[in-house]
């Protein structure tokens, strides 16, 4: 058994706001101790509980995060950037099921930190449906007949995967008060419930299924400027629809769409004077 971990930051335990998950900020050492620790906690139990591989794919920001000189000695990592797949990347059918952690609501949603991929999205659409970054991971996950078995994080991010993932397992370690306050569970008590959530999903795992994108999806992403919709819209096969801020793309299957997005947010970031 093969267990594939995504881990972002802001859904971490303990983390209220921007101070925590910048690494030029005064929090972000703590943070990223705390962010090592969780992933150690769902990796033991995984193992404790059959895998014979687990794979940590480190997922925030500059995706070099997680610390491997204190890392589960038996879990590999994927750190660094950039990465074709980004927060799913090396993801494949040869893995049972995937676990994200420390993940937030999506833009516009209540939640801690809540956004999606980068400040300048306000919504991103497959087809009719509207995805944050664990959505689209679990879409991604989805095309490799991969179920996403367990969702760890703010109280937003887990409501969201029960929304999105019938059945899946969630450890919520933190609800929101506001986008930058939490009430909190210490780290000692959160890295047990990720245990037991994790021996849970494995356990109960034939009844998570994978969430199956559409064969060939429209994505849609609202930006908040115009400016970032024109540089977004440079991609090619990418359209502004008239009078909005949502920039169109056609895409072949998931991956095409899940790329293309990296692309589309990565140009809209060039904005000045937002």
């Amino acid at each position: 058994m093969k267990i594939f971990v995504s881990v972002d930051m802001e859904g971490i335990t303990g983390l209220p706001d921007e101070s925590y998950v910048d690494s030029h900020r005064h929090n972000y050492e703590r943070a990223r101790r705390i962010m090592t620790q969780e992933a150690n906690a769902i990796a033991a139990a995984a193992f404790e509980n059959g895998a014979q591989e687990v794979l940590i794919n480190d997922s925030h920001s500059k995706m070099n995060n997680l610390m491997i000189e204190e890392l589960h000695p038996d879990a590999e990592l994927i750190t660094g950037s950039m990465k074709p797949l980004s927060m799913v990347q090396s993801l494949d059918s040869s893995y049972t099921g995937a676990v994200f952690a420390g993940y937030h609501a999506r833009a516009g949603q209540p939640g801690v930190m809540s956004h999606t991929m980068i400040f300048g999205v306000r919504n991103i659409y497959i087809n009719k449906m509207a995805v944050g970054e664990l959505g689209f991971n679990a879409y991604v996950a989805g095309y490799y007949g991969v179920p996403v078995l367990m969702v760890a994080g703010d109280d937003g991010a887990c409501r969201e995967a029960e929304a999105l993932i019938p059945n899946v397992v969630t450890a919520p370690v933190k609800h929101s008060i506001s986008r930058s306050s939490v009430r909190t569970l210490h780290p000692e008590k959160a890295q047990a419930l990720l245990q037991e959530r994790m021996e849970q999903a494995l356990k109960n795992r034939e009844s998570i299924k994978p969430l199956t994108p559409p064969d060939h999806p429209v994505m849609r992403i609202e930006f908040t400027n115009y400016g970032e919709a024109e540089w977004a819209a440079l991609m090619p096969g990418c359209v502004i629809e008239e009078g909005t801020t949502i920039v169109r793309y056609e895409a072949k299957d998931i991956i095409d769409a899940y790329r293309a997005m990296l692309v589309m947010t990565e140009l809209a970031m060039q904005t000045t004077f937002c």
